[in-house]
């Protein structure tokens, strides 16, 4: 069966910006988001600086009904839900709202609310917790909150594979329309800054500025030191290729190959082999039947982190051989951050306005060279290309590795 997943639509609540074009605009302009956290208090804490979004207000996305029983992580998603049917002009129906599916990826979505209901019951006791909070502290409650709003009807799935869910939870909407078990289907990654996870990267080492230095994102740079952490949501409209064209849809691209695969490790933070991602590479380029010239441009998942970025630029180089030097390599997340889970889907956002309009975004705050990381990183401003295909790629800490491949729709 040749069913081919397209993209018709992205909604982007993101530090940099929210929306379609403001987002866009801002990484192509090379845009940080880096702030004080005013979310909760940091003073405790010798890092202080994350990647909040700030200007965001339900209200503007989402009817007041029903708002104040949402936590954070379940508002951004669903403003980003109604930002990809906006913009992919998908009217739901109840003729067609069984052939329209949600996929969300989520790890950390939870955590605040848990924490919060857990606090409330130890103290006080289970009887005085408010029920209506509970629905928020199960992990599939972004998604679910999805399909309640909006009155979706097909299925409803939350993957929760780590740093990898973003890019993960696309390729299983994608998997679906394959197989003709969906038409439509919104998929996506939400993550938000709270203190719950905050605590637990810092008390990991993981943050830039834990040992006191000042607080940095510069990934592939000598002088990186860890991530700063950072929140954001992508839902991305994908719809089987011949419904699109039904509707006259304007099709943004395609997702023509991906593949995960797990390299175990013990030891912690991207201490794996790469083997991993190695293979998470390999069989995306075979799904969608590439060779490896055919890969014009990388984003990479680079954080910032010593171990991460070098991991990726020794993979890339081992994949692309002769190759590796000639494909631009950006990292995104040196204007957005670890947004964990939300990290791929961004992402794909991302690479899906560079696609369209042949612009590759700039790795910003990058100073020192680092004479291990020695691929085509786009360094010096926004680099203009012809693109065709380009390859996404999630790695998470602990050895998950997802790779993604988007290609321009003729």
């Amino acid at each position: 069966m040749n069913r081919k997943a397209v993209i018709t639509g992205t909604g982007v609540l993101s530090p940099i910006g929210i929306g379609r074009n403001t987002f866009r605009d801002a990484f192509f302009q090379g845009k940080t988001c880096f702030k004080p956290i005013t979310l909760f208090d940091v003073s405790k804490y010798p890092v202080k600086i994350g990647g909040e979004i700030t200007d965001f207000d339900p209200l503007n996305f989402l009817e007041k009904k029903g708002l104040r029983e949402l936590d954070r992580s379940t508002r951004l998603v669903c403003s980003a839900a109604k930002l990809a049917i906006d913009d992919s002009k998908i009217n739901i129906t109840e003729d067609n709202t069984h052939s329209i599916g949600v996929s969300i990826g989520t790890t950390f979505g939870s955590l605040k609310s848990i924490a919060e209901f857990d606090r409330a019951s130890l103290i006080d006791g289970p009887r005085y917790v408010n029920p209506s909070f509970f629905p928020n502290t199960v992990i599939n409650s972004p998604a679910s909150r999805i399909s309640i709003r909006f009155k979706i009807k097909g299925f409803n799935t939350t993957i929760s594979t780590g740093c990898c869910s973003g890019i993960d939870a696309i390729s299983y909407a994608s998997d679906f329309i394959r197989m003709a078990r969906a038409d439509i289907v919104f998929a996506g990654a939400v993550e938000e800054l709270c203190e719950d996870t905050f605590l637990i990267l810092h008390t990991f080492g993981c943050l830039s500025g834990s040992n006191g230095t000042d607080t940095r994102c510069c990934p592939f740079d000598a002088r990186r030191d860890g991530i700063i952490f950072s929140e954001g949501s992508a839902v991305i409209a994908l719809e089987e290729e011949k419904h699109a064209i039904r509707r006259n849809a304007s099709i943004l691209g395609y997702i023509s190959g991906y593949a995960n695969a797990f390299d175990y490790t013990s030891e912690g933070y991207f201490k794996c082999s790469g083997k991993g991602l190695e293979n998470a590479i390999r069989i995306s380029l075979k799904d969608a039947c590439l060779d490896l010239k055919d890969i014009d441009c990388i984003f990479s998942s680079a954080n910032s982190s010593k171990e991460l970025d070098l991991l990726e630029t020794n993979v890339i180089k081992k994949v692309f051989g002769e190759h590796a030097d000639k494909i631009p390599v950006t990292a995104v997340k040196s204007m957005l951050g670890e947004t964990y889970s939300a990290g791929g889907a961004l992402a794909c956002a991302s690479a899906i306005e560079a696609l369209n309009y042949g612009v590759i975004p700039q790795t910003v705050n990058y100073k020192e060279k680092d004479p291990e990381c020695d691929l085509d990183y786009v360094i010096e401003g926004t680099r203009k290309k012809e693109l065709k295909n380009i390859l996404i790629l999630s790695s998470d800490f602990y050895g998950n590795n997802s790779a993604l491949i988007i290609s321009k729709y003729a």
